[in-house]
C-alpha cells in the first residue's frame, strides 16, 4: 500500500478534504490519511510514499522529520531542503534572470543586531548607507516587507523617506526588503499545481481578507491571461515548487510578480471561495496519487542543482523598466 500522508496545522477545511478526494479516487494501492508523530528515529522511513507539507515553515520539528522521510524515498510536497534555502529576495533575482517583470527591489541590513551579534560583527557593512541611491531605484511609493515573511505580516506602505525610516525603525532584527510600488489596475493570484496547473483568480489585496478574491470579477484582456500563466509555471518550474502562488500586480499592461514564495498558500474554502477550493483539492490530489505511483527517488535529487533546474531556461524579452520621479533626499 502506498500511503499519502497530510501534514498541517490550524486548517480545517483543505486537509480533510484532500484526504477524502484522494480516498474517493480508489486508486488501487494507494491511501491517504493525516500524518501522526511522535518521536522519530533518524534514517528510519517514513512510511509514506507522499507527504503534502503544509505547516513544516511554522514548526521545525516537522521541517527536520520531513528532510529525514525525504533521506528514506518519501516524496515531500514542497521540497523541505530547497524551501528551508529559498527566501524573496533570491525569488526576484531569479525572476529577473529569467526575463520575468519584477519591481525594482533591494535588501537592506537588519535594523537591530541578530540574536548573538553585536556591532562587531558588521565589518563589512557600510554605514551610514547610500539611502540617496537606494531611493532613487526604489522610487515612492514603496512596500518595505520581510526577506522571508508572509501573511502580509511587518508589511508597510511608505510614500516617503520619513514613512520609510519609521516602518525601518520598527523592524525589529527581521531582515527587510524594500520594493518599489506597482500602480496596479489588475492583481490576480495563481495557484500553481504540480509546475503545470495554473489557476488565475482576481485579487484585490486592498479589501478585507475574506473579500480578497474577487467573485464575477471584469473581464481580463486573454493575452494578459496567458502571460500570467506563461509566468507563472516559468517561475514555479525554476523553483521546483510543486504547490505554489504566484502574485501579480499589473500596471500598463505589465504583469510584475511580486510574491512567488507561498509554498502552503492560503487554500481555506472561507477565504478563497467554492469553486477556488474544488480546483485546489482537485489538482493536489491528482499530483499527490500521480506522484505516489511514480518511480521518483526523492534521494536522488538531494542536490541544489536540482532544485534550480529552471534557472538555466532561456530568458524571455525582458519587460520595459517602470519610470519612476523621484525628488532628491537627503541622507540620513
Amino acid at each position: 500500500m502506498k500511503k499519502i500522508g497530510i501534514l498541517y496545522g490550524m486548517e480545517r477545511t483543505f486537509p480533510p478534504a484532500l484526504v477524502e478526494r484522494i480516498n474517493s479516487m480508489k486508486v488501487p494501492g494507494v491511501t491517504a490519511e493525516n500524518v501522526k508523530l511522535g518521536g522519530v528515529k533518524m534514517a528510519v522511513p517514513s512510511g509514506y510514499r507522499v507527504i503534502v507539507d503544509r505547516i513544516s515553515q511554522d514548526i521545525k520539528f516537522y521541517r527536520a522529520y520531513l528532510k529525514n522521510a525525504a533521506l528514506s524515498g518519501t516524496i515531500v510536497i514542497n521540497n523541505p531542503f530547497w524551501w528551508t534555502a529559498d527566501d524573496k529576495f533570491f525569488n526576484y533575482a531569479l525572476a529577473k534572470k529569467l526575463g520575468v517583470a519584477v519591481p525594482n527591489t533591494v535588501i537592506l541590513p537588519h535594523k537591530d543586531h541578530p540574536p548573538g551579534t553585536t556591532d562587531q560583527s558588521m565589518t563589512n557593512l557600510m554605514y551610514p548607507l547610500n539611502w540617496d541611491e537606494i531611493f532613487e531605484y526604489i522610487g515612492w511609493p514603496a512596500f518595505l516587507k520581510p526577506y522571508d515573511g508572509g501573511g502580509w505580516r511587518d508589511v508597510h506602505h511608505v510614500h516617503n523617506q520619513e514613512e520609510l525610516f519609521t516602518a525601518y525603525n520598527s523592524s525589529r532584527d527581521l531582515c527587510m526588503t524594500l520594493q518599489s510600488a506597482v500602480n496596479f489596475k489588475e492583481y490576480f493570484r495563481c495557484y500553481v499545481i504540480g509546475q503545470e496547473k495554473v489557476k488565475i483568480m482576481q485579487y484585490d489585496p486592498r479589501a478585507p481578507q475574506h473579500e480578497r478574491y474577487v467573485k464575477n470579477g471584469p473581464p481580463v484582456d486573454p493575452k494578459l491571461l496567458a502571460r500570467v500563466e506563461r509566468d507563472s509555471l516559468t517561475l514555479c518550474q525554476a523553483l521546483g515548487y510543486d504547490i505554489n502562488t504566484v502574485e501579480f500586480a499589473c500596471e500598463d499592461g505589465i504583469p510584475y510578480a511580486i510574491d512567488f514564495m507561498n509554498p502552503a498558500p492560503d487554500a481555506d474554502v472561507n477565504s478563497v471561495g467554492q469553486e477556488n477550493f474544488d480546483w485546489i483539492v482537485n489538482a493536489v490530489a491528482e499530483l499527490a496519487v500521480k506522484k505516489a505511483l511514480s518511480d521518483e527517488d526523492p534521494a536522488s535529487e538531494l542536490r541544489w542543482s536540482a532544485f534550480l533546474r529552471g534557472a538555466d531556461l532561456p530568458a524571455k524579452k525582458k519587460a520595459a523598466p517602470k519610470k519612476t520621479v523621484v525628488k532628491k533626499s537627503s541622507k540620513k
